[in-house]
């Protein structure tokens, strides 16, 4: 038994009962104010009128209580009161205090705007009745995670009421809950919904910050997703509809999963918007050198400290706030290598921050998605993070766009694909070249579109970019997509072409849900949505990134294809291992993999690697832990010329059973079945999959 003082010294020092309590705290007579600033010499709590943001009706100075905390307390601070706070402090490089600046409490639970860069806090009450409505928690195996904007959402849904569209309230309508249940997506990923605003450059240029990597606080929703009923009545309100939204969207058993911007905020560099945390401590908030030059590994302007006891205190607090006040079910950390930069601003795995969020009683069951990058030194870590996180795979996305677009159109021109099948073939079992045993294959989070980027149909359908529409002449965004357009840039009536683009997309929707791993589908994919080859619109609030629910009899058939792999992953627990199998071992909830030419015959090492022979066959049998005995076999052809294949011999009287075909413009509602050793036939470039069932 580990002693007590063992285990205190062994805390994190981010984890002090200085830290504790800090923000607005209500009680019988009125609020206590407390805010951290180890640099501040004097600090105010400014309270304002309810109406007149300009009227300050009241202002108190805050009493230092050691440890860098300053303290107020006043029947003032009742639920609905605007507030702000000042700060001075001395002068010298990395300080940039000014006691005139209004600023947000970095705890604020709510928020009202005057105008650009002027905001004031707001005491909020928080209760809501949960009606004993509990969290899903889906286990990562099942778990199928669905990206998606809360506005772009519902904006045109035409049975989502007009009053909530775009709203919080429009993705908890019964017409949105039944489309997710409908496509058998278990979790709701939502880009940032923190409260945001839009960068000056953007305003200059009438376009906005769409989605929304511009914190302006970490424990506000952003209001502008609420519905007008809700904005009017205020912060309170606002706070009331992304609970229900929580609490439908748990009633049908679905989770919510927060995309949360800790790596920086919208403070930007030193001359942008003072806020917050620059005019509270910037020295302590902000990464930069001694002589307080800001060092950016976000590319965004500033990069949060972490390496702080109070500000990576602040990041935590804030998780436990969203998880447990608010109920939401998991947290994607975009550029999450910052928040794992230690003092030097070197990544660690084992950062104090890190360790804290996996090992949080308060955070217990939450999922934790990395995104495991940033723009800084050594800033690439996919495949570092610990036991307890889950990540972008990166890696993965790569591979599989080079297996069915780049290596294709390399092959039209070349007359041989660049490369073989044995590096797909690893991303499909799972990326053991990335993860480690302990953490198995589902510490893959598998995409091959996300929100940054190219639509899947854009995939298919251009070659380069086409950001012109984002006023930076076409230099932003992504100049490698592993794209291929198939013939003719963009929009084209070429029914071949066309035939062509719809059969890649569904190859590279059948290997994102049939891959070991936790796929991420992109919200629109599954019915084929197009952002006109724009592969980084974030600063586009308009139909060019709204959902559109008016859909070609072939975006139908690809929503019923996407439909069908998502059931078909569920009912084969072969496809989703969660551990990764061992040679001559007996790994629980593993799948044994074994691997066979289109000749039915063991793979070669020379197979492997031939780009002339991209054919491959993957019987995976599952090692029972909690679900019956699974087998399914895929078959993968990823050259442009057809293909006869020798199905494998099994050691039983089973068959084989078709469930699924990309060659199909519709899935079949047919079930042929095949004796091991039979020929079946595949189209260039196409997917097959069987299930292994006993014979008839």
């Amino acid at each position: 038994m580990v002693p007590p003082e063992a285990a205190a010294s062994s805390r994190p020092a981010l984890l002090t009962s200085t830290l504790d309590d800090l923000g607005v705290r209500l009680g019988p007579d009125g609020g206590t104010l407390r805010v951290w600033s180890a640099h501040a010499d004097t600090m105010q709590l400014v309270i304002f009128d309810d109406v007149d943001l300009d009227w300050a009706v009241e202002t108190l100075p805050m009493t230092p209580t050691g440890g860098g905390v300053f303290e107020a307390s006043t029947p003032l601070l009742r639920p609905g009161a605007r507030y702000a706070i000042r700060v001075g402090g001395p002068h010298g490089p990395g300080n940039t205090f000014n006691p005139a600046s209004l600023l947000i409490e970095p705890y604020s639970r709510g928020l009202v705007s005057g105008g650009f860069g002027d905001w004031r806090s707001v005491v909020i009450d928080g209760s809501f009745d949960w009606g004993g409505v509990g969290k899903p928690r889906i286990p990562m195996d099942r778990t199928v995670i669905y990206e998606g904007h809360v506005k772009g959402l519902t904006k045109r849904h035409p049975l989502v009421p007009p009053a909530l569209h775009g709203t919080y309230a429009g993705l908890a309508h019964p017409a949105m809950i039944e489309h997710l249940l409908s496509l058998g997506v278990t979790s709701v990923e939502l880009l940032p919904v923190h409260a945001f605003a839009t960068e000056p450059r953007l305003l200059q240029l009438g376009l906005s910050n769409y989605w929304g990597y511009n914190s302006v606080n970490f424990f506000t929703p952003h209001a502008p997703y609420a519905t007008a009923a809700s904005r009017a009545e205020g912060p309170e309100a606002v706070l009331r509809e992304f609970k229900g939204m929580v609490k439908l969207l748990h009633e049908a058993g679905l989770e919510v999963i927060l995309d949360v911007v800790y790596n920086h905020t919208a403070e930007e560099g030193i001359g942008g918007p003072r806020t917050s945390l620059r005019g509270i401590d910037n020295r302590s908030y902000y990464r930069q050198t001694d002589d307080g030059v800001y060092i950016d590994e976000t590319g965004c302007g500033n990069a949060v400290n972490t390496a702080t006891d109070a500000a990576a205190r602040l990041v935590l607090d804030s998780l436990r706030y969203w998880a447990n006040d608010v109920q939401v079910d998991g947290f994607r950390f975009d550029l999450a290598v910052t928040l794992g930069r230690d003092a030097t601003h070197s990544f660690t795995p084992d950062h104090p921050l890190l360790r804290a969020i996996r090992d949080d009683d308060a955070l217990a069951d939450v999922k934790l998605i990395a995104e495991p990058w940033d723009i800084g030194m050594g800033g690439w870590q996919t495949g570092s993070f610990g036991e307890g996180w889950h990540e972008w795979n990166d890696r993965y996305r790569d591979r599989v766009r080079n297996f069915w677009l780049s290596d294709v159109d390399y092959a039209r021109r070349a007359s041989t694909a660049p490369v073989g099948i044995g590096g797909f073939a690893t991303r499909l079992a799972g990326s053991s070249n990335t993860f480690s045993d302990e953490r198995g294959p589902l510490a893959s989070v598998n995409f091959v579109t996300a929100h940054d980027g190219f639509t899947l149909r854009d995939l298919v359908s251009y070659d380069v970019k086409h950001n012109f529409g984002n006023g930076e002449q076409n230099r932003d965004g992504a100049e490698t997509n592993r794209s291929y357009n198939h013939g003719a840039e963009g929009k084209t009536d070429d029914p071949g072409i066309l035939a062509t683009r719809r059969k890649a997309m569904r190859n590279l929707m059948g290997t994102l849900l049939l891959s070991a791993g936790v796929p991420m589908i992109t919200a629109g994919d599954e019915m084929g949505r197009t952002q006109r080859g724009n592969n980084n619109a974030y600063c586009h609030d308009s139909p060019l990134t709204w959902l559109s629910w008016d859909l070609a009899p072939w975006q139908h058939d690809l929503l019923a294809h996407t439909r069908r792999l998502v059931a078909l992953r569920r009912e084969n627990p072969a496809l989703r291992p969660v551990r990764f199998a061992r040679l001559g071992e007996r790994i629980p909830s593993a799948s044994v993999m074994e691997w066979f030419d289109e000749n039915g015959e063991t793979m070669s090492s020379e197979r492997w690697t031939n780009p002339a022979h991209r054919t491959l066959q993957y019987l995976a049998t599952s090692t029972p832990e909690h679900e019956e005995l699974n087998r399914i076999l895929l078959i993968v052809h990823g050259n442009e010329s057809p293909v006869d294949v020798t199905l494998p011999g099994l050691e039983d009287e089973s068959e084989f059973v078709e469930l699924w075909s990309s060659a199909d413009e519709a899935p079949s509602d047919e079930s042929p079945r095949f004796s091991p050793g039979d020929t079946v036939s595949l189209s260039g470039t196409s997917m097959r999959l069987f299930r292994v069932e006993s014979g008839g």
